[in-house]
């Protein structure tokens, strides 16, 4: 019998209220939700994305049936992937798997060289 792990939340704004979960509440503190964000709080917020994500699939993992958690996992995915889209655009790959038109890995100076971790 195949699962249905499709997302049935109706309202996802009701649902994070509700939820009180330390992964959300890491999320939502780490100070990202400007929309007009530097390079440094873009990365911040990417970061903060990703450890909700694997948190949230850690706690899958255990709990399978909590739909409020899977919306969140869901949410929170879709939101990585429009900030990585958006800073990719503007900065270049954060992965070596980023399609670009030019190999842009040697124009910003290495960590140790003062660029950004």
């Amino acid at each position: 019998m195949e699962e249905d792990r499709n997302c049935n939340c109706e309202n996802i704004e009701n649902i994070n209220m509700q939820l009180n979960m330390n992964m959300d509440m890491n999320y939502n503190s780490c100070g990202c939700n400007d929309k007009n964000m530097t390079r440094k709080e873009m990365l911040k917020k990417i970061k903060c994305l990703r450890f909700a994500i694997i948190e949230l699939a850690l706690y899958l993992d255990t709990h399978p049936d909590d739909t409020k958690a899977l919306c969140l996992h869901n949410k929170y995915s879709k939101e990585l992937k429009e900030i990585c889209d958006k800073y990719q655009k503007v900065y270049g790959p954060l992965t070596i798997e980023y399609p670009c038109n030019k190999w842009r890995w040697l124009e910003e100076p290495w960590p140790w060289e003062g660029g950004i971790n």
